[in-house]
């Protein structure tokens, strides 16, 4: 079977699969099932074109990761073909955890289980079954592997991982000021004890890339309606696995059963080796197709956010840079009783939180320029780039959700 094949890719053109392995890997379930997780959850209600998925992202990810190592290697920086095709496999399969709507529902479906431990997990399985050929590419994935800057590549300030996401979410959300020069980046880079290193005259590709993901997250990932959509779902998610551990019927798919009728927990999850598999059957589809069995439900939380969530009826979200005192939350509980629900329904119409956004942070591992002379400078000291010390501080709003047809005094 010939399994040299190539993919068009609406970001970058034609991709080569540069070799059988990475095919057999793209072949397999686990992967696969990223067609069927969306890249930006719920972020289509805001910006109609982001229907992309995680496996576009995987693909052009492992794409950049194959740019950057030729660049390093055309710098006369050794790079074994083993290293090579170990430090694709990590980047390829650097997501491959994810749950359904990506990080949306992280924190929901499980009670301390990070996709990135699903995605070692998967690691782990996925070695076994190629005999062993994934073993380079989980130290490189776990950072074990002595050469750093393969690690860098895959997870880190300026990794592939983000050069991609940035640069394909502007793509499909149509915000165009996220657009980041990733080709430049590349180019750019080089090694220098190990570690990864950008050039000096890259130093404004840097820059914008900050620029560009600063934005991003204010105008795209942590957009007010986005954020108000995914409040509704996780109470929805909420709701229906309260229901379903209090004995009432709520149909679901059978994966998506499992984990509505249990609190798993990561120990559980790490000696329960069936639910991995059932977990690698779950993705949007399930949730959506559940979701649409709740319309006509009984319990009436379950059926209103069901209605209102896929009918594209959000809640109305509020942001400020302090804390929504308490009384605003009590009058919306007081509001929605008014309306017929009892306390502990009324729960599920609200939520708040905060949200927090940061371009550079240093203290996560450093962006190095190496300059000329052949000193070693972080790119946030530069002195001509005040831009990037403004963008290093962390930026804090707070929200708070709840239904269009409350009408506050409050606020």
């Amino acid at each position: 079977m010939n399994k040299k094949k190539i993919l068009n890719d609406p970001v970058y053109g034609f991709i080569n699969i540069p070799n059988d392995l990475i095919y057999d890997i793209i072949e397999h379930p686990y992967f696969q099932r990223l067609r069927r997780i969306k890249q930006l959850g719920l972020t289509d209600y805001v910006y109609p074109g982001a229907l992309h998925t995680r496996f576009h992202h995987a693909i052009g990810a492992t794409y950049l990761m194959q740019k950057s190592l030729d660049t390093l290697r055309s710098k006369g920086v050794m790079i074994f073909d083993a290293e090579y095709e170990a430090a694709l496999l990590a980047i390829l399969l650097h997501d491959v955890g994810h749950g359904p709507f990506s990080h949306t529902l992280e924190f929901s479906l499980f009670q301390d289980v990070r996709h990135e431990q699903i995605s070692l997990w998967m690691f782990d399985h996925l070695n076994k079954e190629f005999g062993g050929q994934l073993e380079l590419a989980k130290q490189i994935f776990t950072g074990r592997y002595h050469r750093k800057f393969l690690t860098q590549l895959v997870s880190s300030q300026l990794d592939v991982d983000r050069l991609d996401y940035l640069k394909r979410d502007s793509f499909f959300t149509g915000v165009h000021e996220g657009t980041i020069g990733a080709e430049r980046i590349i180019k750019m880079l080089n090694v220098h004890n190990d570690e990864l290193v950008v050039e000096e005259k890259g130093i404004y590709s840097i820059e914008n890339f900050l620029g560009a993901r600063r934005l991003m997250y204010w105008q795209v990932y942590l957009h007010k309606t986005s954020i108000a959509a995914e409040a509704m779902l996780i109470s929805l998610i909420r709701r229906a696995k309260h229901l379903t551990q209090k004995g009432k019927n709520v149909p679901a798919t059978p994966a998506f059963r499992i984990f509505l009728e249990r609190d798993i927990s990561k120990e559980e999850f790490a000696e329960d080796k069936d639910l991995l598999a059932i977990f690698a059957q779950l993705d949007d589809m399930d949730i959506w197709g559940s979701i649409k069995m709740w319309l006509s439900h009984g319990d009436v939380v379950l059926s209103k956010l069901s209605q209102d969530l896929l009918n594209r009826k959000l809640f109305k979200i509020k942001l400020s840079n302090e804390k929504f005192p308490k009384e605003t939350l009590e009058e919306i509980g007081s509001l929605l009783e008014q309306q017929g629900y009892s306390k502990s329904q009324a729960k599920y119409f609200m939520d708040r939180g905060a949200l927090s956004n940061s371009a550079y942070i240093p203290k996560g591992g450093s962006i190095n320029i190496m300059m000329k002379n052949g000193e070693i400078i972080d790119v946030a000291q530069a002195s001509d780039l005040p831009n990037i010390k403004v963008m290093s501080k962390i930026v804090k709003k707070y929200y708070l959700c709840y239904p269009k047809e409350v009408n506050l005094t409050t606020l």
